[in-house]
């Protein structure tokens, strides 16, 4: 283990502002924050520069964060042998993918106590962000006012080919190049990554700690979850992207990040660097009235029956529930994310404050002849498509969260049927492309299938997308049920999972040798699933999307004229943003005040071993209790599991680093609070809070619960105080000295 003491700033200028609790909001672009947030960031503590984050000619902290699949999820680089550390939920689906009912790394997690244990873990892969290019210029060359919004997307799809073209041509590298559009189209940027595809498992904690709290305690606070799990990329000789190979060597970072041993306190600087997926900043009034009388009550109405439904076959069979646990916690997430959001926006009020801010545009977009020729129809353009689209709405989420997404067979036959048809092309080397698609969808989708859990799912989640939505709004194929199946979801299922040639993995590779368009036609599963695709894609005509594009671009470039002076960021879109804000408490009601961080003890007093969601290993209980803490505890002499912060964070932010003011890693992002679910919307200052593990609880577990001393021995540990060596003892509440001076 390298221990490496930072030379602490002597003194700040008197100029700083004082720390407050108050969150920061806003996700910034990289190439921005020299222009834009430097100086408040270092008014608000930060003692580096913007180069230190962002520089494309030397290394710096863009360097260590990499996107996870292509924006799912966020990670950073931790060593200088290519370890990676990101959340235990982002890894989930891979440590469920190498467990079984014999070894189930789930349960009882995996540590690998040498690099020969680490496991490949296939279709996964990282990506480093090498730079960012202004491209909206070029982009927007040849589009005018006056223009439809069909002609406008043409010509915006041709130039963007065009340079997509120019940049391929150009590649010495084998970059991957991605074109992104901010501000509803009206900035257009050129992301270039460079992509890892040989990342291996190298360990997860038990999800009696990586997912500890379970559903209950998701979104909440306090919270004392140690979600985090370790990852290693591996490159060819030459340190360059390679498929798996066992030649293959550890990745060597341009910049892995150190890590800090000296925990937080209120009013600290944090920042966090990431990946955030989506946000609606600037949903209008219009927009946040759906979402609350039709969109958000179906989501959770319909997600609540599929987790009820998954949840009662999981209970009965071990192999089901490891099958099963990535779905239900993808869905359980959501589900309860969509229920705060509602309680969120009423709360707060946040309509209101929309129409404050429609009305101020709406002024000022009518005070000149100008100015009302150029946005003067962007609020009834939005209201328009609102007023056109509350109709379908709750069919549309109908669509997507009963069908396309509610049973696995139906999305399956959805991507099996549009990619079967190459099977008939007269085309040898086509034929040969469709079947190794086809193979694969089988290879993805079997190895977590259940029949009779998947059965009871589409009876399930179809009969009651029959039963809640109007007729006219159905897709054809509930006519069908009528028609020859006396309206009985029940026995269309018995038909279709008896007969249906996807529902079992050697009938569906049979077909896959040996084609048939007419089985492919006659496909019950294939005609669900394609009927209900062509509802959820055909219920919106062109024109009310057309009003939706045109007026929320207008609205968006209206309002950044009209206050030229406010620095805006772009809504999330899964590209890499940097925020920043205080360490701090917060008060959720009236009476109730939380504190800004979590201890080990709230472990023991929430454990319940008959709950499955507040399960604490034997193992883990008998070190807590003994208060074997090392170097690993704060100077209050606790073991801190949990911290709050005041940056702006979602979806896509899960296993990003939170840095302190030097750059150094303290700890992992992994959630939002409850009374600040409306966030994704609109930003509560006094609310708003991150949650994050501490990274001196996840280098505890690697140390003292799993013994996985190999792991530590990589890190570059840091201290402030030069000469604060860390003691070895087990620590005790009446003699914490010597952990930190």
């Amino acid at each position: 283990m390298k221990r490496i003491f930072s030379i602490a700033f002597i003194a700040l200028t008197a100029i700083l502002l004082a720390p407050t609790t108050q969150a920061q909001e806003g996700m910034w672009l990289m190439h921005t924050l020299e222009e834009i947030n430097e100086e408040s960031m270092q008014n608000s503590g930060f003692r580096l520069d913007a180069d230190d984050i962002y520089d494309i000619n030397n290394a710096s902290l863009k360097d260590a964060i990499i996107r996870l699949n292509g924006g799912s999820c966020t990670a950073e680089v931790i060593s200088s042998q290519g370890l990676v550390l990101t959340n235990h939920h982002c890894a989930y689906g891979a440590i469920q993918g190498f467990s079984s009912p014999e070894n189930d790394y789930l349960t009882d997690g995996f540590f690998a106590l040498s690099k020969d244990q680490e496991m490949n873990i296939e279709g996964f892969e990282v990506s480093f962000l090498v730079r960012i290019d202004d491209i909206t210029d070029r982009v927007l060359a040849n589009v005018t006012n006056d223009m439809s919004e069909d002609d406008r997307n043409q010509a915006i799809k041709t130039t963007q080919n065009e340079i997509n073209i120019e940049y391929a041509d150009a590649d010495v590298h084998g970059y991957d190049y991605e074109v992104k559009s901010f501000y509803y189209g009206n900035e257009f940027y050129m992301f270039i990554y460079n992509t890892y595809r040989d990342i291996r498992l190298v360990g997860a904690p038990p999800e009696s700690v990586g997912k500890y709290g379970g559903d209950t305690d998701n979104w909440m606070w306090p919270r004392h979850t140690g979600d985090f799990s370790m990852l290693r990329i591996y490159a060819d000789a030459d340190n360059n992207p390679a498929d798996y190979s066992e030649s293959n060597i550890p990745y060597t970072p341009k910049r892995h990040l150190k890590i800090s041993m000296d925990g937080v306190d209120q009013g600290d600087f944090t920042m966090v660097m990431g990946y955030p997926g989506s946000t609606d900043r600037f949903l209008s009034s219009w927009g946040i009235e759906q979402a609350l009388a039709l969109n958000n009550p179906s989501v959770v109405d319909v997600r609540d029956l599929k987790l009820k439904t998954m949840k009662s076959h999981m209970d009965e069979d071990l192999g089901v529930r490891i099958k099963y646990a990535a779905k239900y916690a993808q869905t359980a997430n959501y589900w309860k994310y969509y229920i705060g959001q509602s309680k969120g926006l009423k709360a707060l009020d946040v309509q209101s404050q929309k129409e404050a801010i429609e009305a101020r545009f709406s002024s000022w977009a009518t005070s000149s002849p100008e100015l009302e020729a150029e946005y003067g129809d962007a609020l009834n353009l939005i209201e328009a498509y609102y007023v056109a689209t509350d109709a379908t709405a709750k069919a549309d989420a109908y669509a997507l969260e009963a069908g396309l997404i509610g049973s696995d067979i139906t999305l399956f036959a959805v991507r099996f049927g549009r990619t079967a048809p190459g099977l008939f092309s007269e085309d040898a080397d086509q034929i040969a492309a469709t079947k190794a698609r086809l193979s694969g969808l089988c290879d993805d989708f079997f190895k977590d299938y259940d029949m009779a859990t998947d059965r009871d799912l589409f009876i399930n989640l179809m009969t009651k997308y029959q039963t809640d939505i109007a007729p006219e709004n159905l897709p054809s194929f509930f006519a069908n049920v009528n028609k020859k199946y006396k309206g009985s979801i029940k026995r269309y299922a018995t038909k279709m999972y008896a007969n249906s040639f996807l529902v079992n993995e050697e009938t569906a590779r049979n077909f896959i040798a040996n084609p048939s368009e007419k089985a492919l036609n006659k496909d019950l599963a294939v005609n669900a699933a394609m009927s209900i695709l062509q509802t959820y894609f055909g219920s919106m005509e062109s024109n009310a999307q057309d009003k939706y594009d045109r007026g929320y671009r207008l609205f968006v470039k209206g309002l950044r004229e009209m206050q030229p002076n406010k620095a805006f960021y772009p809504d999330a879109n899964s590209t890499m943003r940097c925020t920043y804000g205080p360490v701090g408490d917060y008060s959720p009601a009236d009476a109730v005040q939380y504190d800004f961080v979590t201890t080990a003890n709230g472990i023991l007093q929430k454990m319940d071993n008959t709950d499955p969601e507040f399960i604490v290993p034997a193992r883990l209980e008998e070190l807590l209790m003994a208060r074997d803490y090392g170097q690993y505890v704060d100077e209050s002499g606790e073991l801190v599991i949990c911290f709050l912060h005041g940056t702006d964070i979602t979806g896509g932010n899960s296993g990003s680093p939170v840095m302190n003011a030097n750059g150094d890693l303290i700890g992992l992002a992994f959630d939002g609070n409850w009374e600040a679910m409306s966030g994704d919307i609109a930003f509560e200052p006094s609310l708003q809070r991150t949650i994050s593990v501490d990274i001196r609880y996840v280098l505890w577990i690697v140390d003292k619960f799993a013994g996985a001393t190999n792991i530590i021995d990589e890190l570059d540990l840091v201290w402030e105080n030069e000469g604060a060596e860390p003691s070895s003892e087990t620590s005790t509440i009446s003699d914490p000295a010597g952990y930190k001076e």
